[in-house]
């Protein structure tokens, strides 16, 4: 009987501290209802100031073309990556050379665990917007196409889909 009823009281203390918890991280755990962000929109229906718009593919994936430290990539917009993400070559193609490279950390990915080499882009580009010092890593599994990820989309002003349109400011 004493079991049981310490048990209980067991239960019930980590339930109400999940709950607690729960309130607490209420703004982080519900992040997805909230409305999306507007941007300021110029007259006659122009983009704002400070704006690019992207159109999606066929498939509803952003690909576009920066360039990284003066050379044009091809990058898919990944906000499940935490880093910008470099295949081999396009690290290659961006003046980092292999030597250089130390893949000292592991990153989980969808396809499992992947070996990484941390370095820092002096400067991506992306039309008239140029962003310096951008962390990122370069993989040593293959990749079809580098990965434009939070490492870059969160030090913009803001990112949204609007339209069917992916929308950046500055």
């Amino acid at each position: 009987m004493v079991l049981w009823a310490l048990r209980t009281v067991l239960l019930w203390s980590a339930l109400g501290y999940a709950g607690f918890l729960a309130w607490q991280n209420h703004g982080a755990l519900f992040a997805f209802a909230s409305p999306p962000r507007v941007l300021a929109t110029a007259p006659a229906g122009r983009p704002a100031a400070n704006t690019l718009s992207f159109r999606p593919d066929r498939a509803g994936h952003f690909l576009l073309t920066a360039a990284v430290n003066g050379n044009a990539l091809r990058f898919l917009v990944d906000t499940g990556a935490s880093y910008v993400t470099l295949t081999l070559e396009d690290a290659r193609a961006a003046g980092i050379s292999a030597s250089d490279l130390r893949f000292s950390g592991r990153v989980a990915t969808a396809n499992g665990e992947v070996r990484v080499a941390p370095v820092v882009l002096r400067e991506v580009r992306l039309d008239q917007f140029t962003m310096q010092d951008v962390d990122a890593v370069v993989v040593d599994t293959p990749l079809a196409i580098s990965l434009l990820g939070m490492s870059f989309l969160r030090r913009l002003e803001g990112y949204e889909i609007r339209d069917g349109a992916l929308i950046v400011s500055w």
